[in-house]
């Protein structure tokens, strides 16, 4: 990985917002990063990955293009235009996504569970196995393109000592999603290695415990990508600039053009909504990183405000082309 020099205004987001804006695991971007070089986070000062909205922008398509079937060395190294053209002619293609139309692609470890596995996920086409390991090393040393979907790892005894090995076996294998299974363990250490990215179950488990655990990746589209995409918030491209000042959006609240007060009220919160901006505004200005939470509020105030402008704007045009009197009455 390159590091390019900080930036001095633009915003940066650390890893831990990139990963939920655009449910791209953290571990995973981590692994896409040094092998494919997706991205070329900035450095602070302490250290810390910082990217740019256009790193957003990239990986967020990336992650939509490997959830469809592209191999992350096929897609890795293209521009943002490359990418949206890519994604539009999927798109244009009715492709649907992969999650729903192909079988989730599986890495297996452990010498009893594969063994007990590999008859059943030979014989169901709900899976494909990339591969079976009976030592960690055939995890940690190979390269995965395509990546698996979900990495099984099967651990007889599981202790608080080897919670950091899971977590960097995952991030090896550039898994979306780990089962843990295991024999005997505390309950505090199956509550510290569950989250998000990793389930764990109690051995023996069969194909059908298998399907239960990996229903939720079959089903769900990722909430972080989903949020984006149905909110139409793309960070990549410029803010809107506001179509009104403050004195024109106080001149038409204080006109009366209908026998209703909606103009007043339209203004009233568009008014209110520029001014949250420039407060949301503020806040990055004053600090270089800016969180997931804050980047969609931001984001989603500015698109409010610019859908709300262009319906003021057509209503007034239309209360034009009716002869409305637009002079304030008193």
């Amino acid at each position: 990985m390159t590091d390019r020099s900080p930036p001095t205004e633009r915003q940066t987001y650390r890893i831990g917002a990139v990963s939920r804006l655009t449910g791209i695991p953290a571990d995973t971007l981590r692994v896409w990063e040094r092998r494919y070089h997706v991205a070329t986070p900035v450095r602070s000062e302490a250290g810390t990955r910082l990217y740019d909205s256009e790193d957003i922008g990239r990986l967020t398509l990336i992650k939509r293009l490997v959830d469809r079937g592209d191999a992350i060395s096929s897609v890795a190294n293209l521009s943002l235009d490359a990418l949206r053209e890519r994604m539009r002619g999927a798109e244009l293609a009715g492709r649907a996504p992969v999650v729903r139309s192909r079988p989730l692609r599986l890495l297996v470890y452990g010498p009893y569970l594969g063994e007990r596995l590999r008859a059943d996920l030979a014989a169901t086409e709900d899976f494909e196995c990339l591969g079976f390991h009976s030592s960690r090393e055939g995890i940690l040393s190979n390269d995965w393109d395509p990546a698996p979907d979900v990495l099984v790892l099967e651990y007889p005894a599981l202790h608080s000592d080897q919670v950091g090995e899971v977590h960097r076996l995952l991030a090896r294998s550039g898994a979306a999603h780990c089962v843990l299974v295991y024999g005997f363990a505390g309950q505090g250490v199956v509550e510290q290695v569950v989250s998000e990215h990793l389930s764990a179950c109690r051995a023996p488990i069969g194909l059908a415990d298998l399907r239960h655990c990996c229903q939720g990746l079959r089903s769900q589209p990722s909430p972080q990508r989903h949020s984006l995409e149905q909110l139409g918030i793309d960070l990549v491209r410029p803010a809107p600039s506001p179509r009104y000042s403050a004195e024109e959006l106080a001149a038409i609240a204080g006109s009366r053009r209908s026998s209703c007060d909606c103009y007043r009220h339209l203004a009233d919160l568009i008014a209110g909504l520029s001014a949250f901006e420039s407060y949301a505004r503020g806040c990055e200005l004053r600090g270089a990183e800016v969180d997931a939470s804050h980047a969609l509020v931001h984001a989603g105030v500015v698109q409010a405000r610019a859908v709300l402008e262009a319906v003021l704007e057509r209503s007034l045009g239309q209360a034009d082309g009716d002869g409305c009197d637009m002079s304030p009455k008193d």
